[in-house]
């Protein structure tokens, strides 16, 4: 089972152990959940501890016992509202901050699978006409764990009403058909020849140059004349592109 997502919420790998483990057990004394779960006494109680105030364990006195039980797994969700809710305290602050630099940088390098995920749900998430790629190849498939996470993407896209014009080699149209199949999308293809290690996303006054070598990093550009010059070489792959 993949837990990665839980790391990206904030807990640490032993605070998912115990959390699994009491899931599987049910409901625990201590001792079986260290014996289960391998983590060392002192980590174990400190898991539990912290998972409590998170409130995502709970407990019962059984005479001088505790009896731990995991909560639900939805109540993910309120933790996760409650850390966007105290984000979204902070954010005016963080704004102000940002406002007050005299100039901001121009592009920015975003490393890793983290990094690249980043930028495209920056991309996403803007307000402009259309949303524009071109080149990748299976590689980009791979490095980002599937094609699972490009139709999740893609569906974040489309409610936010962006429409998209996207080139592909040839080689990705068998992975492609769901996203074809989307509202708001146009594939196009060119040759195998075409296939790169790299993705060009256009959105608005910025462009994402998305390299999916073996260490994986984007660069993020926000420049209007450098987004037109990109747009207008879309434009010429496009007219050569087919269905």
């Amino acid at each position: 089972m993949d837990t990665s997502v839980l790391e990206d919420l904030g807990l640490t790998s032993a605070e998912i152990k115990v959390y699994v483990t009491l899931l599987e057990l049910g409901s625990s004394t201590a001792g079986p959940i260290l014996e289960k779960s391998g983590i060392q006494n002192s980590v174990v109680h400190r898991g539990i501890n912290s998972l409590i105030e998170r409130g995502l364990i709970n407990y019962i006195l059984e005479g001088k016992r505790k009896v731990y039980q995991a909560t639900n797994p939805e109540n993910f969700f309120s933790f996760i509202e409650e850390k966007k809710k105290r984000f979204e305290q902070l954010l005016p602050e963080l704004k102000l901050k940002q406002n007050s630099q005299k100039k901001q940088e121009a592009a920015t390098v975003y490393k890793g699978v983290k990094g690249i995920k980043e930028v495209y749900d920056y991309m996403i998430n803007q307000k402009a006409k259309e949303y524009l790629t071109f080149g990748g190849g299976p590689i980009t498939i791979t490095v980002m764990g599937g094609i699972t996470w490009w139709l999740n993407m893609h569906e974040r896209r489309i409610k936010n009403k962006l429409p998209s014009r996207q080139i592909f080699d040839e080689m990705v149209k068998p992975k492609a058909k769901d996203i074809e199949k989307k509202p708001l999308t146009d594939v196009r293809y060119l040759s195998k020849d075409f296939a790169q290690f790299q993705e060009t996303v256009i959105v608005g006054d910025n462009v994402a140059i998305n390299v999916f070598t073996e260490s994986p990093y984007s660069f993020l550009i926000k420049d209007k004349h450098v987004a037109e010059g990109y747009r207008k070489y879309f434009e010429a792959l496009w007219k050569i592109a087919k269905k």
